[in-house]
């Protein structure tokens, strides 16, 4: 018989987990994916958009399944970011999208490279943006363009398939996997045996949310591996065995949360397996009632790494992983492989900086051409909108540092132009309620010139909305786009400003000081001041992230 306590206890909620038999849609997006799968918008796409047009296009697909192929609208042009919240998603619909490819690995060679040169300039309007993922994001595109880009992108074994959606999307890897001296192993193997197996496999094609990868044996730890889904970090038992460190449930956006290293011993062998297992109990267990809350982070942090490991194990591997030890501490200095620095074999590697990753179809082929004459027929993409040319001479080295250096293409840059990071902005992205790429180049320009003489570690991620896609809690100073009011009282573009994010030895979240916005046109003149003042206060080896936390607030105004 029921107590009065009883009858009136609130049943909880379900979260639409899979495993536990909640298989009913709970909200538009599920309903959408489970009409019908994202990989099957191809040969829509093929069949009927690209011949039809935009305007044939399903209001479904176009908002969702297309993603499942790297397709996003562009922002309709003109359309300012205090509308961003307001408009409905047909209201700021371009008819022309932005179209990522996915680069795993980061891994190019120059045919690939020419390829994504020439399709930039015939479709793209010459646009080329590297991304913080390792990706090649072109704009402009239209519909009745993408199959002939299919095929040309495919033809020399790139793709965009999974590039954005609920899905497996880009496995970021070190540039320098295979010819570093100090890496611990090269995980460019795992990375090929991961994508070949789960990416386009319908069986995971529809996850609660989008799932971000890395694989890597980078002692520099140069794929952020703290912030990721899941992450396979090098690392060697006493014995001399190499393999990886597991981390699960990283990731930024409006609730960060640093993954969770689960304690295991993982064989290069294991990974795709491993890999299987992680993404499999996100597709079952992962919570898909409310978007904000599905990805795998939250449902890490309600179980607690135990609970991951025991149903990893028991589950889905049927087995159970050896302990292993945690990755040692990161090598010093920057993560971002830019400069000159020998490989292995012998030869260098030479590592440049654009600005903030804004490229186009010439520099592309630029860059192409620079290598191959210079004996090399490898490039690479970083996490941190940077490129690598692979295999060059030692007697070659100075002749294309030289041509880089002329072409704007910096292997020497100023601590500004190298560790400047920025979203898409409102140029493109519907998101989005300010600009970035430009008011980031400016911001560089800027304190090039009035603080010449510095040469600290320090990042500045520009962000042009709340979601995060450039970083911002876990850089020195980062940028999140928002409306503020100026002096004259007018309403403008602006940010709210972190300050001392870090990852690494003593990965920390952002510090928020109460009330520290700026408008984009004083941005330079606050990184200036805060700047200064880290320079006059700090102590011997002293980072910005560690001064900040304990700077008095009104040195970081």
């Amino acid at each position: 018989m029921s107590t009065p306590a009883s009858r009136h206890h609130k049943r909880p909620r379900g979260e639409g987990q899979w495993a536990l038999g909640y298989r009913e849609p709970l909200n538009k997006n599920e309903e959408n994916k489970k009409n019908d799968d994202g990989l099957n918008v191809r040969q829509r796409i093929i069949d009927i958009y690209a011949k039809q047009g935009f305007d044939s296009i399903d209001p479904a697909d176009l908002r969702g399944r297309m993603r499942w192929y790297g397709l996003y609208t562009q922002r309709k042009p003109g359309i300012d970011g205090g509308k961003t919240a307001i408009l409905e998603p047909e209201e700021l619909d371009d008819s022309y999208f932005m179209l990522r490819v996915r680069i795993d690995g980061g891994q190019l060679d120059l045919r690939q490279l020419r390829v994504l040169a020439d399709l930039a300039n015939e479709y793209g309007r010459g646009t080329a943006d590297l991304t913080d993922r390792q990706n090649v994001q072109f704009h402009w595109i239209e519909i009745e363009a993408v199959p002939d880009i299919w095929r040309r992108l495919e033809e020399v074994g790139l793709s965009t398939t999974e590039a954005c959606g609920d899905t497996p999307r880009v496995i970021m890897g070190c540039p320098l996997a295979g010819i570093d001296a100090e890496e611990v192993l090269d995980g460019s193997p795992q990375i090929h045996e991961v994508h070949q197996e789960y990416i386009g496999n319908p069986a995971y094609s529809n996850l609660p949310r989008k799932f971000k990868s890395a694989i890597s044996g980078c002692t520099a730890h140069c794929t952020v591996h703290e912030i990721n889904d899941v992450a396979f970090v090098g690392v060697e038992l006493p014995s001399g065995e190499k393999g990886f460190d597991l981390w699960v449930g990283g990731g930024l956006s409006t609730n960060p949360m640093f993954g969770k290293r689960l304690g295991v011993f993982v064989r290069p062998d294991q990974v795709a397996d491993v890999y299987g297992g992680v993404i499999g109990i996100f597709r079952d267990y992962g919570y898909r009632r409310l978007r904000h809350r599905a990805r795998i982070k939250f449902l890490v942090s309600d179980w607690g790494v135990d609970k991951f490991r025991e149903v990893l194990e028991l589950e889905y591997l049927k087995e159970p992983l050896p302990d292993g030890p945690a990755p040692e501490l990161p090598r010093g200095g920057r993560r971002d492989h830019v400069g000159v620095f020998p490989q292995k074999d012998g030869n260098f590697y030479v590592g440049f900086a654009p600005r903030v990753g804004r490229l186009d179809g010439d520099k592309l082929h630029l860059i192409a051409d620079l290598a191959e004459r210079h004996g090399s027929a490898r490039v690479r993409t970083t996490v941190e909108q940077k490129m690598v040319i692979l295999d060059v001479a030692p007697d070659r080295v100075d002749s294309l540092v030289a041509e880089l250096e002329a072409n704007d293409l910096r292997v020497n840059p100023s601590t500004f132009r190298r560790q400047t990071m920025a979203c898409t902005g409102i140029e493109f992205c519907k998101l989005a309620i300010v600009e970035t790429k430009a008011t980031a180049v400016e911001l560089i320009d800027k304190l090039e010139a009035r603080l010449p003489d510095f040469s600290e570690p320090l990042t500045i991620n520009v962000n042009g909305c709340p979601n995060s896609c450039a970083r911002i809690q876990t850089a020195d100073i980062g940028l999140k786009g928002q409306l503020v009011v100026n002096d004259q009282g007018e309403q403008v573009e602006g940010f709210q400003i972190h300050l001392g994010g870090s990852l690494g030895v003593n990965a920390n979240f952002g510090r928020k000081v109460r009330g520290l916005k700026t408008t984009a046109e004083a941005l330079p003149d606050y990184v200036e001041r805060v700047v200064t003042h880290y320079e006059e206060q700090k102590k011997d080896g002293e980072t910005f992230a560690g001064w900040v936390q304990r700077a008095d607030e009104a040195d970081l105004r």
